[in-house]
C-alpha cells in the first residue's frame, strides 16, 4: 500500500465527494470518477481484501494488522467522501434535475465522452477481440439506457438486492448505480429514504451493497489481472453506450405520478435540438436568450465544461507518468 501524507487522504476525500456526486445522478458512474481520478485499481483491491483473510487478520493480530490488511485509512477517506456527498447533495440534485436538467445532463455528457476516451488510451494494444469487447460493451449499455423501467416490490429482501445490484455498477464506469435503481423503480424511493432519515431501509440496502461490492470487486479485480486490455476496453464502451442515458435533448413518451403527487417523465427518447425546438418552441423556459435553439449555448458549454474537467485530468495523468 502507498504511503501517504495527511494532505494525500484530503484529496482522496474529494476524490469520494465526487464520486459520491455522481453516484447521487442517474446516468453517471461513481466507478467513473474513480478511474479519472486515479484510484480506481486500488478502490477494487482494497475493497477486495475485506475477505475471509481480513477476518482471520483481525483474529489473530488484531485490530491494526487487520486495517492496514485492507488499506483502511484509504478506504475510510474514499466511503467517508461518497457518504459526505450522498446525503449533502441528494436535496441539492434533486433541484437541480427538476429546474435545471439539460445543463446537468450536458455536463455529465461532456464528463463521460472525454472519460471514455481517457480510458481507451490506456489500452496499450488493440486487437480485433479487444474492439469486438468493446462493440458489446457499448451495446449492453445502450440497451441498459433504453429498458423499460420495471414495477418492483418495496419488501426488505428486494431493496437488499437493489443495494447489491447497484452497489456492484458503483465500482464499474459507465454503468450507473443510479440509473439501475431507475430500472428497478427504487431511484426516487431511496432518495427520499436518504432525504428523511428512514435508517432501517438506509440500512437493509447498505448491508446488501456492501455484500454486492465485495464480490464484484472480487470479479473486477481478477479480470484486469487476466484481461486488462480487454476489460478496459469493456469499460470504455460501457461509458460509450451509457451516453444516451445522458443526451440533454428528450423527448418524454410517457409520465407517471411519483410520490409527492408530481408528474414526471418515466420514458423518454433522444431527439435533435431541432427537433426539441419544434416540440417546445412555445415554451420560452427551454430557450436560451441567444435565439431559437433550445438552451444551445448553454448546454455546449456545460458540455465542453465536462470534456475541460476530463482533459486536466489527462494532463495532470501525463505529467505523472513522465
Amino acid at each position: 500500500m502507498p504511503k501517504r501524507k495527511p494532505g494525500d487522504y484530503i484529496a482522496l476525500l474529494l476524490r469520494g465527494m465526487a464520486m459520491g456526486g455522481a453516484d447521487v445522478i442517474p446516468g453517471v458512474s461513481g466507478g467513473t470518477i474513480a478511474f479519472i481520478t486515479g484510484i480506481y485499481e486500488e478502490l477494487i483491491q482494497s475493497i477486495k481484501s475485506v475477505s475471509t483473510a481480513f477476518f482471520k487478520t483481525l483474529l489473530r493480530q488484531g485490530i491494526p494488522a487487520a486495517w492496514q490488511s485492507i488499506n483502511g485509512n484509504f478506504l475510510l477517506a474514499v466511503i467517508t467522501g461518497i457518504l459526505i456527498s450522498i446525503f449533502s447533495l441528494a436535496k441539492l440534485m434533486s433541484w437541480l434535475l427538476a429546474n435545471h436538467p439539460m445543463p446537468v445532463w450536458a455536463f455529465f455528457f461532456g464528463l463521460i465522452l472525454g472519460s471514455a476516451f481517457y480510458i481507451g488510451r490506456k489500452v496499450t494494444k488493440w486487437t480485433w477481440q479487444v474492439v469486438l469487447l468493446l462493440l458489446a460493451g457499448t451495446a449492453v449499455a445502450y440497451y441498459i439506457t433504453i429498458a423499460t423501467p420495471a414495477a418492483t416490490p418495496e419488501a426488505y429482501w428486494f431493496i437488499f438486492l437493489s443495494g447489491a445490484i447497484a452497489f456492484c455498477a458503483l465500482v464499474l464506469p459507465g454503468i450507473s448505480g443510479a440509473f439501475i435503481l431507475v430500472l428497478l423503480s427504487k431511484y426516487e424511493f431511496m432518495l427520499n429514504a436518504v432525504k428523511d432519515l428512514q435508517v432501517s431501509i438506509i440500512a437493509v440496502f447498505a448491508a446488501g451493497g456492501v455484500i454486492g461490492v465485495i464480490a464484484f470487486s472480487n470479479v473486477i479485480a481478477w479480470l484486469f489481472k487476466k484481461y486488462h486490455n480487454a476489460t478496459l476496453a469493456i469499460l470504455s464502451g460501457f461509458m460509450i453506450g451509457s451516453l444516451n442515458k445522458l443526451w440533454p435533448w428528450k423527448e418524454v413518451l410517457e409520465t407517471r405520478i411519483n410520490s409527492q403527487g408530481m408528474e414526471v417523465p418515466f420514458l423518454e427518447k433522444s431527439i435533435s435540438p431541432a427537433r426539441f425546438a419544434e416540440l417546445f418552441s412555445s415554451d420560452p423556459r427551454y430557450f436560451d436568450f441567444f435565439g431559437h435553439q433550445p438552451h444551445l449555448f448553454t448546454i455546449i458549454g456545460s458540455a465542453i465544461a465536462g470534456l475541460a474537467l476530463i482533459m486536466v485530468f489527462m494532463l495532470w495523468d501525463g505529467k505523472k507518468i513522465t
